[in-house]
């Protein structure tokens, strides 16, 4: 892996430091997501697939499950490691390579599916990501975007959010709205078979703020703005206190193309 950019970088020490974290009991083991996104399409006996940015390796192990064979890459090291032992403990094998996602180190279509999934956020090129996605796609392969993004045509949200999230977890880029990941998509020559809004549910913040390991300042300044969030961000992201705890429901992308 070449030397990265301070987006990369921050990725890299963030989840290198979070990465016991993204176990089974994180909020991404639950992959009925990728379950409604990818229904009905089923690999070949030989096809492979590219999970990029894949954290705990949830969506690799959904891959392996399914027939696929898997490479999973991350700019963590320590996230590699932990999906290469969540997939053993399974039965399943696979490929890992460190890589920013901006820079994926294989040849032009070797995959019959990529995969990325709740990450696209973090990256310092949307548009270098998906020019790489085509490239490495085979004709007829598939590309499967999960991630977060903020909700149509509300201003007001999106920036709060943005500024919500940053302060979470320093090493956030930026979530894109549903309209930039579709004309990126089209622009670099996929067809999208489904664009759609899933908000999710984020169940507890102090949860939150222990995965990223956000700062006690941090928190606080997190914790004043969902007290003093407007009216209209509170209805757009359902902010509420349910049994002494803060939830809200993130609104969630779901973009699958083909190549």
């Amino acid at each position: 892996m070449g030397e990265l950019d301070d987006r990369q970088s921050a990725s890299a020490g963030q989840f290198d430091r979070q990465s016991d974290r993204y176990g089974r009991s994180h909020i991404l083991a639950d992959t009925s997501d990728v379950d409604a996104a990818l229904e009905g399409i089923a690999p070949s006996s030989s096809a492979l697939a590219l999970d990029v940015a894949t954290g705990g390796g949830h969506t690799a192990l959904w891959l392996a499950r399914h027939g696929w064979k898997v490479t999973a890459g991350d700019v963590s090291q320590r996230m590699l490691e932990n999906t290469s032992r969540l997939l053993a403990e399974e039965g399943f094998q696979l490929e890992t390579r460190l890589f920013p996602a901006e820079e994926i180190p294989f040849a032009d279509a070797s995959f019959d599916m990529v995969t990325c999934r709740v990450a696209a956020h973090h990256f310092s090129s949307p548009e270098g990501f998906v020019k790489e996605v085509v490239r490495v796609l085979r004709p007829g392969g598939y590309f499967l975007l999960i991630d977060g993004t903020v909700p149509d045509n509300n201003p007001l949200s999106e920036e709060w959010l943005h500024r919500v999230e940053k302060w979470r977890d320093p090493s956030h880029g930026r979530f894109l709205p549903r309209k930039d990941w579709v004309n990126l998509t089209l622009s670099n020559g996929l067809t999208i078979l489904k664009s759609e809004i899933h908000p999710k549910k984020q169940p507890d913040l102090e949860w939150y703020f222990e995965t990223a390991a956000t700062t006690m300042e941090h928190r606080a300044l997190v914790r004043e703005a969902v007290a003093t969030a407007p009216a209209e961000v509170r209805h757009s992201l359902r902010i509420a206190e349910e049994e002494g705890k803060t939830v809200w429901w993130w609104p969630i992308l779901r973009l699958v193309a083909r190549k």
